[in-house]
């Protein structure tokens, strides 16, 4: 049994209200079940030819919060009883993750993830590129073992889905035409959607109903999408130190986020052009000036009401879901993202 027992106090609670003070309190219902899924995901090396387990065994730690996992798990145990099969879909889920960032981390010439040198970093971009279809590959191989094909064409799909937000974001660099809807629809494509397949798995194997598993998948959508825009924000507003991963990779590849595109929208045109000329040639020690027209024009502080917005949207999203205890947990992962974003810029 994963969940613990509900406290009258948090159960009288209104969900808004239910602020979590740490991550660990957001999980700790749920942590057997990550424990159980870090150990299948090490099992998982052992199936790679012995040539190549040491990339995969450094890709397959470089475990993080384990956020979608989390997210099967919650939103499992929120419409209905957990079981093994889970387990694989969050493995499954995860495995695609960490192929991502392999990918990410090449085309992004990133150095550090996780406070460690990237797998490119290691050992360079063609084995690193090759280790990350390996893993896309093994994840397939294994929604494939489900007894019917609908575990695997979902993932499959959303792969897709996840590939395709990226080539669209890619395509898009240092192209001052870029708008908002667009970027909200690259950010819903590339995070979003594979933080909704976990909540729609994770409801579909415990037997949610259709319209709990709609629900589930719409709240997926809307806190990936505030999750990448936090991550976005926290490119150009956090510090390697307090991250452990190499910012700034955005500016460098000439990616629009949201707070640049807002001092897009909104600067006069000497400004805008300033901003534009400072994207197409980016140095690193650009930086301040950079940091000094998006505090001119209020751009984080409109960046974390979009976030905000999208927070919003995923906790209304969850009113068809009985109440409980997972319920509540997924309600709390938006209270905890919005403290984390409130606290964008803090120390940075």
């Amino acid at each position: 049994m994963l969940a613990t027992e509900t406290s009258a106090v948090a159960c009288s609670m209104p969900e808004a209200l239910f602020a979590p003070s740490s991550w660990k309190q957001i999980v700790e219902p749920v942590e057997p079940f990550l424990q159980g899924v870090a150990d299948r995901l090490a099992e998982q090396i052992h199936a790679f030819d012995s040539e190549i387990g040491l990339y995969a065994e450094y890709a397959l730690t470089s475990q993080g919060k384990q956020l979608r996992p989390a997210l099967v798990a919650l939103s499992g145990a929120a419409t209905g009883q957990i079981n093994d099969d889970h387990t694989k879909v969050a493995v499954i889920v995860e495995m695609v993750h960490l192929a991502t960032l392999v990918h990410d981390d090449v085309v992004d010439e990133a150095q550090l993830r996780r406070a460690r040198p990237t797998l490119a970093a290691n050992w360079g971009n063609e084995i690193s590129v090759l280790v990350g279809d390996c893993l896309f590959a093994h994840a397939l191989k294994l929604a494939a073992s489900f007894p019917t094909p609908d575990i695997c064409r979902a993932v499959a799909a959303a792969t897709n889905t996840v590939c395709s937000g990226e080539i669209l974001q890619t395509q898009r660099r240092r192209d001052f035409q870029f708008c908002r809807r667009e970027y909200f629809k690259a950010l819903e494509m590339k995070t979003g959607e594979l933080f909704a397949l976990s909540c729609e798995l994770g409801g579909l194997l415990s037997g949610a109903t259709t319209i709990q598993q709609t629900a589930l998948r719409k709240y997926g959508l809307a806190l990936g999408t505030a999750y990448q825009i936090y991550d976005d924000c926290l490119d150009l507003f956090g510090s390697e130190s307090a991250t452990g991963k190499s910012l700034g990779t955005d500016l460098a590849k000439g990616k629009l986020t949201l707070p640049i595109l807002l001092v897009l929208e909104l600067a006069p045109a000497p400004e805008r052009t300033k901003l534009e000329n400072l994207l197409r040639e980016w140095r690193p020690h650009c930086l301040d000036q950079m940091l000094a027209l998006l505090d001119q024009h209020g751009a984080l502080g409109r960046s974390r009401d979009f976030i905000h917005e999208y927070l919003f949207k995923a906790r209304q999203s969850l009113t068809p879901l009985p109440d409980s205890e997972n319920r509540f947990g997924l309600s709390a992962l938006t209270e905890y993202l919005a403290q984390q974003t409130d606290a964008l810029g803090d120390g940075a």
